[in-house]
């Protein structure tokens, strides 16, 4: 049965164009799309320089202090406000977003935080999540994460008026 599938899943990632030529799915090693074809998994957004003032409450933390902190955090409910700089609609069931608040540094890799939810939002958004931190996930296929927030709400903040 898993054979099937995944032949069935090659032959639907390989298409061949109206000169019989066949392109390769995009994540072999030819690395290429069809022409015309959106790009795949791009890097997070440049928004600008981000700083966004810490949420409040007993559970506030910043993305640094959960990335940081990850092992006392384990299981722990958190809070946290930041910008979104990427978000991935529906992936295995989920929309994968990840969010900065100006803490931390990408040298240390500490800057970014990846949040799972369902719910909506836009590279740009300055949101509050809430949820829970999920340490040493393995979604499979080398999508493992050290630290993320899984099936958090997110809500965007309100424009000011």
């Amino acid at each position: 049965m898993k054979t099937c599938i995944a032949t069935a899943l090659l032959f639907i990632a390989t298409a061949t164009s109206a000169a019989g030529e066949t392109t390769a799915p995009a994540n072999s090693l030819h690395n290429t799309l069809p022409p015309g074809h959106p790009s795949i998994g791009a890097a997070p957004v440049d928004i600008g320089d981000v700083r966004v003032a810490k949420a409040s409450g007993p559970n506030a933390k910043t993305v640094e202090e959960i990335v940081t902190q990850r092992t006392q955090l384990k299981d722990k409910p958190v809070e946290v406000r930041g910008k979104v700089v990427k978000f991935n609609t529906a992936i295995m069931g989920k929309n994968w977003v990840h969010l900065r608040d100006g803490t931390g540094t990408e040298a240390k890799g500490n800057n970014d935080l990846l949040v799972t939810t369902q719910d909506l939002a836009k590279p740009g958004d300055v949101v509050t999540v809430r949820g829970a931190v999920r340490i040493d996930k393995d979604f499979g296929s080398g999508y493992a994460y050290a630290v993320l927030i899984e099936d958090a709400t997110v809500t965007p903040d309100k424009p000011k008026k």
